[in-house]
Order: structure tokens, then C-alpha cells, then sequence
């Protein structure tokens, strides 16, 4: 039973992922540059009726994306973030 809950746990957690990322390059895409806190609460607001995203996971998704090369920081202000095309 523990194994059910283990890999359920872990499938929610992929499904949440993928939504916050989607959320994340959505709102770059339409805004081209926000602010680390900004952006924060945007997808926060967004997300907030399927479930509440912790602000690390976020973090750890915008991370995610900027290895990704879908967003990157600003060289004038390093919590920038610029969405790259």
C-alpha cells in the first residue's frame, strides 16, 4: 500500500510540476520580463484554485526552466527573469 501511495504522491507531484512550468512560460511569454517576487505571486494567484504551490516549488521549477534555457536572468538585475523565444 505504502508503494501506491509513494508513486501517487510522486505522479502528483510530476502533474503540479509540469502545471507550474506551463504557468511560468505563459506568463513570461505574455509579460517578456518580471521580477522574481512578482512572478512568485503571479503563478501563486494563477494556480491557486487547483492547488496552493509552495514558493520553493516554484523556485525550483524556475530554476527548472532557466537550465532549460526558456527564461533567463537579467544582466542589469540578477531577479529578472526575460523570456527567451
Amino acid at each position: 500500500d505504502s508503494h501506491l501511495t509513494a508513486g501517487l504522491t510522486r505522479a502528483v507531484e510530476e502533474d503540479r510540476r509540469h502545471l507550474v512550468e506551463a504557468n511560468i512560460v505563459r506568463i513570461m511569454k505574455a509579460r517578456k520580463q518580471l521580477q522574481h517576487n512578482d512572478l512568485i505571486a503571479e503563478v501563486t494567484r494563477q494556480l491557486t484554485l487547483r492547488f496552493y504551490p509552495q514558493p520553493n516549488f516554484i523556485k525550483k521549477c524556475i530554476e527548472s526552466l532557466l537550465d532549460r534555457e526558456y527564461i533567463e536572468r537579467s544582466d542589469l538585475d540578477s531577479r529578472v527573469y526575460k523570456y527567451l523565444a
